[in-house]
Parts: C-alpha cells; sequence; structure tokens
C-alpha cells in the first residue's frame, strides 16, 4: 500500500490482518481476500506443494488407482477434473455418508462428483464429461488449491 496516498493504517487493520493470518492456518487455505466499507485486504502465504501420485485412498476403502495402474502423469488427461477454487475437498454429502462416487462408477455429464468447501459455502463440483471414475486422486477433507488434480474420469 502506498503511504503517499492513503491515511496511516488503522491499528484494527493490523488486528484484522493477524486474524486472518490465523484463519488460513486453522482452515489449510492459501489466501482470503475481505472487503468491507471501501477496505480491501487480502492475505496470502505461500504452500508446499506435494505431488498427487503420494494422496491417500479415498473413503471407502478403494484405492486410489485402479489396481495394476501404474503412477502416471495424469496433468494432461483429457478427462481430468481439477479444482475451480481453494477450499477443502470432501468426497460424500457429510460424514459417515457415502461417497459420491467411487473408483469405478459410471457418471453422466453434470452429476456431482464432491463438493469444495470455500468460505463456509458448500460447491457441488460437477463432472465435465460422462465416463468411468478411474482415479480419485484427493482424499475426504483435504484442502486443495486452484487447478489441483482431483479425479479421472474416462
Amino acid at each position: 500500500m502506498n503511504t503517499d496516498d492513503k491515511p496511516a493504517a488503522d491499528p484494527l487493520e493490523g488486528k484484522l490482518i493477524r486474524d486472518l493470518a490465523a484463519i488460513l492456518e486453522e482452515t489449510g487455505l492459501s489466501e482470503i481476500e475481505v472487503e468491507k466499507a471501501g477496505l480491501r485486504i487480502r492475505v496470502a502465504r505461500q504452500l508446499q506443494i506435494v505431488a498427487a501420485a503420494a494422496a491417500p485412498a479415498i473413503a471407502g476403502g478403494g484405492p486410489a488407482r485402479p489396481a495394476g495402474a501404474k503412477g502416471t502423469d495424469v496433468s494432461s488427461h483429457p478427462g481430468l477434473v481439477t479444482s475451480p477454487m481453494v477450499g477443502t475437498a470432501y468426497v460424500a454429502p457429510s460424514p459417515g455418508a457415502a461417497a459420491f462416487v467411487k473408483v469405478g462408477d459410471m457418471v453422466t455429464e453434470g452429476q456431482t462428483l464432491l463438493i469444495i468447501e470455500a468460505m463456509k459455502t458448500m460447491n457441488q463440483i460437477p463432472a465435465t464429461r460422462a465416463g468411468r471414475v478411474t482415479q480419485v486422486i484427493i482424499s475426504d477433507g483435504q484442502p486443495v488449491e486452484f487447478g489441483e488434480p482431483l479425479m479421472v474420469i474416462e
């Protein structure tokens, strides 16, 4: 912020920034932005990216990859479903409920695959194409970044 154009920072703004930073730590988000009364504050942090191949098995007991699948790079797969936002991914509609989909399931275009919670809002993530789910890359309750691989549909 350019101090030549703006008045001195309000001590409450500093507290707000610290509070937002604490929210980032608690939720695992990488950034958060708040706007109130013409004041916009964005707090971001750097995250260490972990390879998707190291993702644990999904809820429901099935492996993240079909049996016999090799650790191939899915980043250019035409059926790759990526996260459209930063948030927390959930594979089921509620704790203890059955997963929306699992490896081997046939899905239709537009069918809900999972939900991502962002800013206390549950966002349904639809299938971008019809086909069979061949990989579930994320685990239930996992923080996800924009563009992060979630599933593969063939």
